[in-house]
Order: C-alpha cells, then structure tokens, then sequence
C-alpha cells in the first residue's frame, strides 16, 4: 500500500505557471478602469491573496466605481485570451509522474472555476493524471475550504495519509480545514515569508516534492 493515499495539487502558480502572466492581467485590469497604479510581480505576490474581493481592496479597487462581480469579469475576458500561453510549472510533469507511484491518487483542488480548470489541465496533457478536478461554479474564488471538506467527507479518505501542495496561505487554510499536511511552493502567487509565516514546510523546486515524502 502507498504510504501517502491522496495528493491534493493546486493549479495556479503550482502546476501552471502563471504568476508573471496574472499580474500583467491585474496592471490590464487597472488600466482598464483608469486606475493609475501598476504592480511588479513581486509587489504582486505581496498582496495576492484569497478571498479575490479583499485582494482587489488592497491593490486599490472602489466596488463604489465598479461593482466586483464586473471587475470579475473582466478580469477573466484579460486572463482566458492568452492563458494558453502558460506553460506548466518547471518540475510539474516530473512531479506529477513521480507522485503517481507513490500515492493511491492525485486530486486538482482550485479556486478557479471547474470548466476552466479541467480545459487548461487537458490543453497541458495532465488531466488524465488526476482521479478528479475540483473547481468552484464561479469566477469569484472566495474559496475552496468547503470544496476540500466535502470531498474528504465523501471519499473517506484517511487525512493522516494525504498532503496538499499549493503556493498560498489559502492552501495552507484549506489543507487545515481538511485535516490534512501542507507543503507550500515558493515559485507561486505568494511571496516566500507568507508561506512561512503558516508554520508549513515550503519546498523552493517541484522536484523536491517526493523527498519530503
């Protein structure tokens, strides 16, 4: 038997690497609005967080001037016009084939909304690598908490033998709320001192994954 029974991957900034690309997606989102502000990316991965409505407070948004469900969607017509253009994290496919005999399955667990999720991970040839892709049903991402405890609820899982690997302080959150380990990725959205600052172990190379294990 496998000694680690699930791995729950996150897909943004963990497996694809978009990181650069979202926030030249942010910086067209300001000009969009006539916002003067831009960010770099790591100002970008200073601010980046979970749920996408306080993140957008910080970086300087007024819901008074544009309500967020619009801004939401703008954001997504900026985004999914070139997102294609995103390659898989280094390391990823390597990672990928090398859990996949090491664990009983892989799951994708992302904020993003399920379609898009499961178009970008068969459009990068990995989506026959997970037992199932879990996404949310909208384009808000407030978060995949629930999402995580339902599937550990329905696939009874044991949580001792299961880990999450992300690149955010939410997949350290989802990971507690699931009663499972967390292992953070320093190349993602966030910036290496908040990924630290959850107490989790954090790995600088994909390709250092199976060694923590």
């Amino acid at each position: 038997m496998a000694d680690t029974q699930l791995v729950f991957w996150d897909w943004n900034g963990t497996l694809m690497d978009d990181v650069d690309y979202s926030c030249d997606c942010l910086n067209g989102l300001l000009a969009a609005y006539h916002y003067p502000q831009r960010y770099e990316v790591e100002e970008y991965r200073r601010v980046f967080g979970f749920p996408i409505q306080s993140y957008y407070r910080r970086v300087g948004f007024d819901f008074d001037r544009t309500p967020f469900p619009q801004l939401a969607e703008t954001y997504m017509d900026l985004y999914n016009a070139h997102v294609d253009g995103c390659p898989l994290t280094r390391g990823a496919a390597g990672a990928l084939e090398a859990m996949a005999a090491r664990c009983e399955g892989q799951v994708l667990l992302s904020v993003s909304r399920r379609d898009y999720l499961v178009d970008q991970a068969r459009r990068r040839q990995v989506d026959r690598r997970f037992i199932e892709m879990l996404g949310l049903d909208d384009i808000h991402g407030v978060s995949k908490v629930e999402l995580g405890r339902r599937y550990m609820a329905s696939c009874r899982a044991d949580p001792v033998r299961c880990v999450m690997i992300g690149d955010t302080d939410h997949d350290a959150e989802t990971a507690r709320a699931m009663g499972v380990r967390c292992i953070l990725y320093t190349g993602g959205h966030q910036t290496r001192a908040r990924l630290e600052a959850t107490g989790n172990p954090t790995i600088d190379r994909l390709e250092d994954l199976p060694g923590l294990l």
